[in-house]
């Protein structure tokens, strides 16, 4: 295994403030709202609903998700899951991204109840669950594919959990009535889902989850199947929607703009290992490998080999036709590299085209040929090769640039990264 691989990284801060708003959401059960007003001093309304406020939870855990050393093995030793630990805490919207096959649809599947685990233990709210058949996990979970029963109404798809559970008839009304209202379904409750657009399904979907009032919510892709624009409005009603509900949340996607703009924290996963569990803009800034920093981003981020050369206490990057001082706390952290192999890491929007697009420090040339332009409106993609034939992305302003030109692009120092050879490489400047 390469030496700067992470088998498993995780920076979790237990001790913190959580703003708690229920008391707009009157699905919440009185049971459930009992048991929060316990534990957490908030009060109850005469309508049953917590009152909105701010509480200081410390350590208290009321639907906690945690994975300890879990694993899940195919038949021919085929490992999708390798050992994995991780902690959910309560209310917490977090997110599983990867590549396909990386394992995260079936950690959340093993969280489901749908996969046997094959070694660990799994808990919610400190119970084990490992035998624990789903129904009884308290858990409710949306798909791609919505399974929704076609020859049901969106009432009774909505309602048939909730049957299968003996509850009451008045109080199966109010849940769809509110969650209907919530998600903007009520004029469509006598439908069947044939008559409905992906959207409105996957409005259905999230309804049929909502009034099952569960400790936790699982995603397993639920916006794959939408159009972009559609995808975008979803995703946003989403994070509305958990901003109300405030339910312990566990998504998976392989989408990772998705998974920067929902996550309250984000777990990047890869060959059924986790490489990286931080909040998504440290993910973004702060990558801990070179896997992690070349999967979450778009355009992905532009890695060029080379070697670092320390002299008269500068150190330079010197590779694919480049020759890059790293100066700051980044070329402190570097120096210990002398002489070594590198890989050099920028971001596109690092580039600049002019170099007073950006206001800091330094910034050196580079010299590279446009081969694409690609016009995004206020941006534009510029697909370069450098002087060595190594390709770069830059995202600049839009301007006229023509292709097979041969320009200037300038660097900005503080989007520098420095990694170790090989794909998952660890990053030598990451706290610089």
């Amino acid at each position: 295994m390469d030496p700067g691989r992470c088998r498993q990284h995780s920076e979790t801060i237990w001790s913190c403030t959580f703003s708690f708003s229920l008391a707009s959401f009157s699905c919440v059960s009185p049971a459930r709202a009992q048991h929060l007003t316990a534990t957490t001093g908030c009060f109850l309304r005469t309508s049953g609903a917590v009152q909105v406020g701010t509480i200081n939870r410390g350590s208290i855990a009321l639907a906690e998700v945690r994975l300890e050393n879990v694993t899940k093995v195919y038949p021919g030793d085929v490992k999708a899951v390798d050992g994995i630990d991780l902690a959910i805490v309560d209310t917490e919207f977090l997110v599983l991204v990867g590549p396909s096959g990386c394992g995260k649809s079936t950690t959340l599947r093993l969280i489901a109840g749908l996969e046997e685990i094959t070694d660990g233990r799994i808990f919610i709210d400190d119970r084990v669950v490992n035998d624990v058949p789903p129904k009884d996990r308290d858990i409710a979970m949306v798909f791609q594919d919505y399974a929704l029963y076609p020859h049901m109404t969106v009432y009774k798809n909505m309602a048939f959990a909730l049957q299968l559970r003996k509850v009451g008839k008045e109080e199966i009304d109010r849940r769809i009535q509110n969650a209907a209202e919530m998600l903007g379904i009520s004029e469509y409750l006598r439908r069947k889902p044939k008559s409905l657009s992906g959207g409105q399904r996957q409005r259905v979907a999230l309804g049929r989850a909502i009034v099952r009032d569960p400790a936790c919510f699982l995603f397993d892709e639920p916006l794959s199947n939408l159009d972009a624009k559609l995808r975008v409005e979803t995703r946003a009603e989403l994070k509305r929607l958990h901003r109300e509900l405030q339910t312990t949340t566990i998504y998976v996607t392989h989408d990772q703009e998705e998974a920067l703009t929902l996550g309250d924290r984000v777990v990047v996963m890869s060959e059924g290992f986790i490489q990286q569990v931080d909040t998504p803009l440290n993910v973004y800034h702060q990558p801990i490998n070179r896997f992690v920093a070349g999967f979450v981003g778009n355009p992905s981020m532009n890695f060029l080999a080379g070697e670092l050369i320390q002299d008269n206490g500068k150190v330079t990057f010197q590779g694919a036709g480049l020759s890059l001082v790293v100066d700051g706390d980044k070329g402190v952290a570097a120096a210990g590299w002398n002489g070594k192999e590198v890989v050099l890491g920028i971001r596109p929007d690092g580039l600049f085209y002019r170099s007073d697009d950006h206001e800091p420090g330094v910034r050196p040339a580079v010299q590279v040929k446009v081969q694409v332009v690609e016009p995004l409106g206020s941006t534009t993609d510029l697909y370069c090769a450098t002087t060595t034939g190594d390709r770069l992305i830059a995202r600049v302003k839009s301007e006229p640039i023509a292709e097979d030109a041969t320009i200037t692009l300038f660097v900005d120092q503080d989007q520098l990264h420095l990694f170790e050879p090989g794909q998952y490489g660890g990053s030598i400047t990451r706290y610089a």
